[in-house]
């Protein structure tokens, strides 16, 4: 979005409507603000109200312009919160109740929201589409599937219907195999997803995030055939959004996609000339060497893929650096070195421990030290 979206002119006149911040998750200096605004994903937008500087709205996910000045204006009526209307209402306590990290609350005020709003509310789309990713965060399953089975013939075909349809059936193929309300719903979301990964006018990653889904239901079926071919539909999409891309860091937007699409066909080689494309135009950026690492361990090039590493390991701060060193133990473990991967997960822990607590750090440092143990 910071490559193709907010360099838009448009936005400029929108620019006196709050105090702008752009925070960086792995830069140590931020550990403050991060640990009294959390993020769960990125990007996440959030919408401090000044007078209790508590986060009255919370966007998890990305927007193509029209759809961010959209948010604009639910942040703003989420700030101001009761009005007139019972449906408005709703919509801004379920807002802040999402700023507030109370998902399950969020939900169930989404759910209000529609309910008053009903069959023809403008603002359906746009409550339905944060109700199911509440619903996903606040423990997925059946509520979310079922939410988006239910939601899913009222919406127009549009951003709201694919994020609803494609977290919909994210929730059912995460579940258990022997759940009975899981292949139905299965069977009924999918379908949609496909027809979603088709529609005009999503985002380029927003796209690939419905072929991730479609391609994994295809793998949990047990379908290997369909799956690689979605995959082959997902990278030669990818190599036309990249083709198109305006400057290397909208190019560089996708490379995690291009990643899991080369995986998804059985030929991760396949990522490689995108990612060293990527590592050419931003030398100084950790994210292709590390990407490079990856695919280079997958494929059996051990050297090369550590050299890689160390590349962006030189390049990388913050919390992102122990994924690398967890990347590079895996390298040296494919590689039959055991004493190097567990001298790496030692750094590793030696590194976390440098940093700041938060939740992410400590999560990291647990896994680490299962590791090791």
């Amino acid at each position: 979005m910071r490559a193709h979206v907010f360099t838009d002119a448009s936005l400029a006149e929108h620019a006196g409507r709050f105090a702008w911040l752009t925070i960086d998750v792995d830069e140590v200096k931020n550990a403050a603000f991060l640990e009294k605004f959390p993020w769960e994903a990125v990007p996440t937008f959030l919408v401090i109200d000044p007078s209790t500087e508590d986060v009255a709205y919370k966007w998890l996910g990305t927007a193509d312009v029209n759809q961010l000045v959209q948010r604009f204006g639910e942040a703003e009526r989420a700030v101001r919160g009761q009005s007139g209307d019972a449906a408005m209402t709703a919509l801004a306590e379920a807002y802040r109740l999402s700023g507030a990290g109370k998902k399950a609350d969020a939900a169930a005020a989404f759910r209000r929201a529609i309910d008053a709003g009903g069959e023809s509310w403008t603002e359906r789309p746009r409550a339905a589409e944060a109700m199911i990713i509440a619903l996903a965060l606040s423990g997925g399953g059946q509520p979310c599937a079922r939410a988006a089975l239910d939601e899913a013939p009222h919406l127009p075909r549009g951003k709201p219907f694919a994020n609803l349809v494609q977290i919909g059936l994210s929730c059912a193929l995460d579940a258990d195999a022997a759940e009975p309300w899981r292949a139905p719903a299965i069977t009924t979301l999918e379908p949609l997803v496909r027809e979603a990964v088709s529609l005009p006018n999503l985002l380029g990653d927003d796209r690939s995030s419905v072929y991730e889904t479609l391609v994994e239901a295809r793998e949990k079926a047990g379908d290997k055939a369909g799956q690689k071919q979605l995959a082959e539909k997902w990278l030669d999409f990818l190599d036309k959004v990249t083709a198109e891309a305006k400057s290397p860091e909208e190019r560089l937007a996708y490379d995690t996609h291009r990643v899991l699409a080369a995986k998804a066909l059985g030929d991760p080689a396949r990522a490689l000339p995108g990612l060293e494309a990527s590592a050419r135009a931003l030398p100084d950026d950790y994210n292709p060497p590390a990407r490079i690492a990856e695919v280079l361990g997958d494929i059996g090039r051990y050297d090369e893929a550590l050299a890689a590493s160390n590349r962006a390991l030189a390049l990388a701060y913050g919390p992102r650096k122990i994924k690398i060193y967890e990347a590079r133990a895996d390298i040296y473990e494919k590689k039959g070195d055991s004493a190097a991967a567990k001298k790496t997960v030692e750094d590793a822990i030696a590194f976390a421990r440098t940093l700041p607590p938060s939740p992410r750090v400590d999560k990291a440092l647990q896994r680490l030290e299962k590791r090791l143990s």
